[in-house]
């Protein structure tokens, strides 16, 4: 499907502003991932043979894409899968590495660190997050919805049971007297921990998952003998742009497709997703309705007053069913024998 330019897709909604909403084309990353025969040896290293006969992703870029430049230090993942677990690794260049948090689900991301971001069913409710800072500690929560829709939305109680993570310093950490070359993360999710929120147990030939990676970084002076963190913001690089400073906009995320091809015995073609694109479709008008909710303190099922005739993307019946309801509203569109809906907190499904 052909995608409308961008001035049809973003829009500064004079209904209301107040709503935050990206500010770059709907243009998500993909990755293959290929099936390993045997488990992948983790010690951080990423030296495991099946690692060398898998690409690395595309290097990250700033998390508001284009809108900012590119970072000064690199930053790229490989990912693999069998079946006991979902393995990444990640590589990250950092000529001083350091980091302080050492209890489990600490708040990461005040350290610079490597964040996951799993929602396998692609309805933008009930995914998953992990970050790890180069100490190897974790932080692992479960999200019932992004925090735009609802507050105190993360369960961070919640573990993955079984989780592997390893980290490798190439240098020191927490040393300012010497130049690191960087870091390196792996870690193995078991499937079983994931079950709640995924489709299916194991991933099936072509499935395709919503998945994103971020790299928060500090800038940091050396003041005796360690590193202080500046009053400056952080940097937020991620594998697929979000067109916001915000993780927690899952239609964002890039998409990572599943085969059962092992790798290094053939080149899979992803597949391009025509629910992936009915969804974003969708999501426009979510958009709209919140924009227009802000500004008027109502929902409305007027295309006119939201200012939305136009097809956000071309090949997607257009317009969609859209109802007020008890708890705001409603909307679907049909694909062949399905209705793809989405409702007020943005959740998105099929019947």
């Amino acid at each position: 499907m052909r995608v409308l330019p961008k001035f049809l897709l973003f829009f500064s909604f004079i209904l209301g502003q107040g709503f935050p909403i990206p500010k770059i084309d709907y243009s998500p990353r993909s990755y293959v991932c290929y099936k390993t025969p045997a488990p992948i040896l983790l010690d951080g290293k990423m030296n495991d043979p099946f690692w060398e006969k898998v690409d690395w992703s595309e290097s990250f870029v700033d998390i508001e894409g284009d809108l900012k430049p590119l970072p000064f230090f690199d930053t790229k993942v490989k990912m693999l899968w069998d079946e006991n677990y979902f393995y990444f690794g990640a590589q990250m260049e950092d000529p001083h590495v350091w980091a302080t948090l050492t209890d489990r689900d600490a708040v990461i991301f005040k350290d610079n660190d490597f964040e996951i971001f799993l929602d396998p069913d692609g309805d933008t409710h009930h995914y998953y997050e992990l970050e790890v800072n180069a100490l190897e500690t974790e932080w692992d929560l479960l999200l019932l919805k992004p925090y735009r829709d609802q507050a105190k939305v993360a369960v961070d109680s919640w573990d993955i049971p079984g989780l592997i993570t390893k980290v490798h310093v190439d240098g020191t950490i927490n040393d300012p007297s010497d130049i690191d070359k960087g870091w390196s993360v792996e870690i193995a999710i078991p499937w079983k921990a994931l079950e709640e929120c995924a489709p299916n147990f194991h991933p099936q030939e072509g499935e395709q998952w919503k998945i994103n990676f971020s790299r928060v970084h500090w800038n940091t002076k050396i003041q005796n003998g360690q590193y202080i963190k500046t009053k400056l913001p952080e940097y937020n690089w991620v594998w697929s742009p979000q067109g916001i400073i915000a993780m927690h906009y899952p239609e964002m995320w890039g998409l990572v497709q599943f085969t059962e091809t092992m790798v290094g015995e053939e080149l899979v073609k992803f597949q391009t997703n025509e629910l992936d694109q009915i969804k974003w479709s969708l999501r426009q008008l979510y958009y709209r309705e919140r924009s227009y909710f802000e500004s008027q303190g109502h929902f409305t099922t007027s295309l006119k007053k939201l200012e939305f005739n136009e097809t956000p993307v071309a090949g997607v019946p257009w317009p969609p069913q859209l109802s007020l309801t008890p708890s705001g509203w409603e909307a679907f569109i049909k694909m062949d024998r399905q209705k793809v809906f989405i409702r007020r907190d943005g959740k998105v499904w099929f019947e």
